[in-house]
């Protein structure tokens, strides 16, 4: 939960150069669903930053060996608390290192597996995505029928308050007009 006029930084340690690095958020719930961010280099240089973003999962090369900082901002909101769902990942692709001609022979008998096994992590990174995707949009659903919900009762709480004022003034005027004195003439 991110509060109003709030700043909250994570961060994420790069080992190395070349690391991949992920970073996926959605703003699960509060005020219009946006939120400021901005990721900064290890030397505190802005390498991405977006403004009102509701959601964002970006895979950027880590270029410098450090920690990475990534920050929100829910400056914009005076009361609306922010729900974020975020997630950080560093990958390095380790290899093993053997002579060349050992690692011909085994990257020859175990190429097929290897294609298998990466095959298999990258669908299992889709439904991943597609999951939160989708938990995304029924957590924001959900907030709109809460709000559509709050709306309504008022509505009716007000709609009825107003019924009775209306009924409680036609009673005291039809008792006005037809009171033994309010039979006045007046002559012309």
């Amino acid at each position: 939960m991110l509060a109003p006029h709030e700043k909250s930084c994570f961060y994420a340690w790069v080992d190395k150069s070349g690391e991949k690095v992920g970073f996926y958020f959605a703003v699960q719930s509060g005020g219009s669903f946006d939120i400021h961010y901005e990721v900064h280099e290890p030397d505190g240089r802005v390498i991405i930053e977006g403004q009102n973003e509701r959601q964002l999962d970006i895979i950027f090369t880590g270029n410098r060996v450090g920690e990475y900082s990534f920050c929100f901002d829910n400056d914009m909101s005076s009361f609306a608390d922010k729900m974020i769902d975020f997630d950080i990942t560093v990958e390095s692709e380790p290899r093993l290192d053997l002579p060349l001609a050992q690692a011909a022979l085994l990257s020859a008998s175990s190429a097929p597996l290897e294609e298998s096994i990466t095959k298999v992590g990258s669908k299992l990174t889709q439904i991943v995505r597609t999951q939160r995707y989708f938990r995304t949009w029924e957590n924001r659903g959900f907030a709109l029928v809460k709000g559509t919900q709050s709306k309504i009762f008022w509505y009716s709480i007000i709609e009825s308050l107003v019924m009775v004022a209306v009924a409680v003034g036609q009673v005291y005027i039809v008792r006005f007009l037809f009171e033994k004195g309010s039979t006045k003439r007046y002559r012309v």
